[in-house]
């Protein structure tokens, strides 16, 4: 480092490089010694005004020429891609050559320092410290699942002889080195993510240096590591091992004993990726249209619409007060039909990752996958039951369920049949969601949890590990609806959140941190229960007593 930018060392004389500096020269933006004072003033080829450096006003500290030892560098070129100063200028290398002022060269820098800071503080950094948390959780668990096992087999150890404690004592061995392997790999994984949340912290520590020093040379030197950071490291995949008991048979006492599967510890990468602050996973930006247009409308034959859910950018799947669910193309051709397994209403659709159909069946408490017209129960729950259904970006599922007799309410997130997460209650105990009633819900693209809170009058917002972030109850103006009663939640590829007013017969349209847009409030909707998205972001609305689908176009293509 350059000894007059050190803390720990005296400043120097810019001319001689040896005595401590006391006076500054402001116009020329140098820094001198005592001796140096009068070597300086010598040059009378221009104006100085040499004041106690504690006395200099604050200026600019412009760059050395490193051709011009005397001169500072007030000037960027452009083409070359270096700070130039007058001398260099009058020398015609530069000629030609688009030139700008090197404080707005700063200032440009500057802004791009302050976004780097930005996403580092309000992105990069909480990521890592969410998967960090998520990885401490896992520790605190990993002893009841695996004292889970133990007990498994000491209880069918009991019920053998002493002939087969050989056999139950190599087992607790086996899953006493799983264990082992497990933590420690664990271990690993915090231990990686710590130093990189290390690194990012330094980067936000270095950035926040950077930016008071207004320093150009330090400043433009700068090169940013966000890039680096925004590539998570690969998720830890465990295969947790279990313990599967058989019957006792003495004549085949160690096959008949159990076993347990293997211990697989792979990684891969996470379910989510980490966003650039101008576009969420790159997508293009686009902007709302000034007037919302309706594209199509097509008749469908329910008496009561409920749900509706994008196949493709052609195709609908939708449900009503109708066994049968209905898949459309945008000329309102009835392309296929499903009767529920049950011969019961289902009450929500949605398509999952790999294209199937899922719907849940309250009244069976189940809930559906459909494939090549076979349906397969999925999800069966004991006095809960499941309403509403959205498939995540990972393939996940999220249910929201009430409680048989109404009193509570839950959003759960499955992996195939298990049960992976459950939000009901705040940091405070309190319970997040209004006890039974209506609640839609959907993943946004930043990976948020989004409910649309009937029973509350709210859309309640949850980051992906069940953390609330906010809640909005309608728009806080003099312009807003008197009432606000969100039914359904549907958001699109720039995150924001679409949710249907049913009884004020508008959609509002949110941004991901809740702030409000703007209304769709022309298209003459009647009604709107249900709304889905494409993947051009065109939105579909269900109006549920005119059986009627509107495909609406509300956002332009690109900015």
């Amino acid at each position: 480092m350059d000894p007059k930018y050190s803390a720990q060392d005296i400043l120097i004389c810019d001319l001689c490089q040896r005595a401590a500096l006391q006076s500054h020269c402001e116009l020329c933006h140098v820094n001198l010694c005592i001796n140096c004072v009068g070597k300086h003033l010598s040059d009378s080829s221009k104006r100085h005004n040499v004041v106690p450096y504690k006395q200099r006003t604050s200026v600019p500290n412009y760059p050395k020429c490193p051709n011009h030892t005397q001169k500072h560098c007030e000037l960027y070129c452009e083409k070359c891609d270096l700070h130039v100063c007058s001398t260099c200028l009058s020398s015609g290398n530069h000629k030609g050559h688009d030139l700008s002022d090197a404080l707005q060269r700063l200032r440009i820098k500057l802004k791009d320092l302050q976004k780097d800071l930005k996403e580092l503080e309000k992105k990069i950094y909480p990521t890592y410290e969410e998967i960090a948390s998520g990885l401490n959780y896992e520790k605190e668990n990993i002893d009841k699942h695996y004292e889970k096992l133990t007990t498994a087999v000491t209880k069918q150890g009991e019920e053998l002889h002493r002939e087969i404690n050989i056999i139950e004592n190599n087992l607790k061995s086996e899953i006493e080195e799983m264990k082992t392997k497990h933590l420690a790999a664990l271990h690993e994984q915090e231990k990686q993510m710590n130093m990189i949340t290390s690194d990012v912290k330094q980067s936000i520590l270095d950035l926040k240096k950077i930016l008071d020093s207004n320093d150009i040379s330090i400043t433009s030197e700068y090169t940013s590591r966000n890039a680096e950071f925004r590539c998570l490291p690969p998720k830890m995949k465990v295969s947790i091992s279990s313990f599967s008991p058989h019957q006792i048979n003495t004549e085949q006492l160690h096959q008949m004993f159990g076993s347990l599967s293997a211990l697989s510890i792979t990684t891969e990468k996470h379910g989510y990726t980490m966003e650039t602050p101008e576009a969420v996973s790159c997508s293009p930006v686009k902007l709302l249209l000034d007037e919302p247009e309706i594209i199509t409308t097509i008749d469908i034959e329910y008496d009561y619409l409920y749900s509706v859910t994008c196949l493709s950018e052609e195709e609908m799947w939708t449900c009503g007060k109708d066994r049968i669910m209905k898949l459309y193309n945008l000329q309102g051709k009835l392309l296929k039909s499903i009767q529920t397994k049950s011969g019961n209403l289902p009450r929500d659709i949605a398509v999952s990752k790999n294209g199937d159909l899922v719907y849940t069946d309250p009244d069976a408490k189940t809930v559906n996958k459909v494939k090549n017209k076979k349906i397969k129960e999925v999800i069966r729950v004991q006095g809960w039951i499941p309403y509403y259904v959205c498939s995540t970006s990972s393939g996940d599922l999220l249910v929201t369920m009430n409680s048989d007799d109404g009193e509570q309410s839950k959003v759960v997130r499955y992996t195939g049949s298990t049960e992976k997460q459950t939000i009901q209650f705040d940091n405070k105990g309190e319970p997040m969601y209004a006890s039974g009633y209506y609640k839609y819900v959907c993943e946004n693209r930043n990976l948020d949890i989004c409910v649309a809170d009937w029973g509350a009058y709210a859309v309640v917002v949850v980051n992906r590990s069940g953390k609330f972030r906010f809640k909005y109850t309608g728009r806080p103006s003099s312009t807003a609806k008197e009432s606000f009663y969100p039914y359904s939640i549907t958001t699109d590829s720039q995150s924001q959140i679409l949710t249907a007013d049913c009884a004020d017969h508008c959609v509002h349209i949110l941004d991901q941190d809740g702030e409000f847009l703007r209304y769709i409030d022309n298209c003459y909707l009647q009604y709107p229960w249900d709304l889905c998205v494409d993947t051009r972001d065109n939105l579909f609305v269900a109006e549920c007593y005119r059986h009627k689908l509107k495909k609406i176009k509300y956002m332009k293509d690109t900015q």
